[in-house]
Formats: C-alpha cells, sequence, structure tokens
C-alpha cells in the first residue's frame, strides 16, 4: 500500500523527470553566461563597446516580449513545443553572430533574450503539463536544482573557455549544451497527468 498522496511513477514519468533536468540545467548555464561575459564576448567579434552595452541592455525587453508572445501569439501552442523553440533559439542567436559578426549583435541580443524569457516559463508549465497538477511543488524543487548548480557555476566555467578557446569555443560550447537540451526534450512525448495512488 502506497501512503495517501504518494504519485505512481510509471517508467515513461520517471523518463521525463530524467530528461528535464538535462535541459533547464543547459538554458541556466547558457542564461547565466551570456549575461556574465556578453559585452567581452561581442566586442571580440568587433562589436563597439558602446554598442555592446547596448545590446546587453536589450536582453529585458526581449524577454518581456517573448513573454507576451507567449500568453498571446503561441496560448495555444503545447508548452512542450513552447519549450523546444525557446531551447532552440540560443543557437539560432550563436549563428546569425558567427556568420554576420558586429552587424548581428542586436538580432543576437534579441534572440538570446527570447529564448531565456520563453525558458523561465517552459520551466512552470512544463512540469505542469507533462506531469499535472499532483506533486507539483516537490517535482519542480527537484527539476530545478540540477539548474542552480549549473546557473551558480556556469559564468566561471563560460570565462574559462572564453580566455583558453577564444569566443568560437565558447560560443560553440553554449551552443552544444541548447542542442543537447533539444535532444532531451525531442525524446519526451507529454505524458497523461499523474493521479495520487489511493491508500
Amino acid at each position: 500500500m502506497r501512503p495517501q498522496g504518494e504519485l505512481a511513477e510509471t517508467p515513461d514519468t520517471t523518463r521525463t523527470l530524467a530528461l528535464l533536468p538535462i535541459t533547464f540545467a543547459a538554458a541556466a548555464r547558457v542564461s547565466g553566461t551570456t549575461s556574465a561575459h556578453l559585452p567581452r564576448l561581442l566586442t571580440v567579434y568587433g562589436v563597439a563597446p558602446t554598442t555592446a552595452v547596448a545590446a546587453a541592455a536589450l536582453v529585458g525587453p526581449a524577454q518581456v516580449a517573448a513573454r507576451i508572445a507567449e500568453f498571446s501569439l503561441l496560448r495555444r501552442v503545447s508548452p512542450l513545443t513552447s519549450a523546444r523553440l525557446a531551447v532552440g533559439l540560443p543557437p539560432v542567436a550563436v549563428a546569425c553572430l558567427a556568420a554576420f559578426g558586429a552587424p548581428a549583435a542586436m538580432v543576437f541580443r534579441l534572440l538570446h533574450g527570447a529564448g531565456n524569457g520563453m525558458v523561465t516559463i517552459a520551466r512552470g508549465t512544463l512540469p505542469l503539463a507533462m506531469f499535472g497538477p499532483n506533486g507539483y511543488g516537490l517535482r519542480t524543487r527537484l527539476l530545478a536544482a540540477p539548474s542552480r548548480v549549473t546557473q551558480a557555476v556556469a559564468p566561471l566555467l563560460f570565462g574559462w573557455v572564453l580566455e583558453s578557446g577564444g569566443p568560437q569555443a565558447a560560443l560553440a560550447l553554449s551552443s552544444g549544451l541548447c542542442v543537447l537540451g533539444l535532444l532531451a526534450l525531442s525524446a519526451l512525448r507529454r505524458n497523461p497527468p499523474i493521479q495520487a495512488a489511493a491508500s
């Protein structure tokens, strides 16, 4: 007999609980490193210091715009699809910067900021869509723990890669982590809401 209120886990939900932290940790790593090192990263690509600061200031408006779009234009899109879009935007931003250099600085920051803004929503909506409301608080705490650790150490690691390998290596690392997060999301399928097991 399970204790009253305990959640019944299935192989699908266990698999989801293993994959989602990969996505959230990768997104947290990219978010933390970009915020800490963006001006220096852009100047390496030939962006003027004043333009680099202006691009960095776009993160807030980009996040707000992305959240408004999610609640309006994307309201009929599933949380899983929205999360895939959010995690996919940073690699697109990096590709633009790598291809066009300084002229793409603003586009890079807008896409990066939009992805970050959508990920913060996905951290709340995706577990609810995948698991249902039962045990929501516990599950979100468990899913968030790896990303908190990753976000704390990410700026130091990114700075080391930027210093030793250059901006291309640093951006490749961030993009690779986003691709890893996308692969984890692609391996998921929406589970039926989990019901509390009977006592």
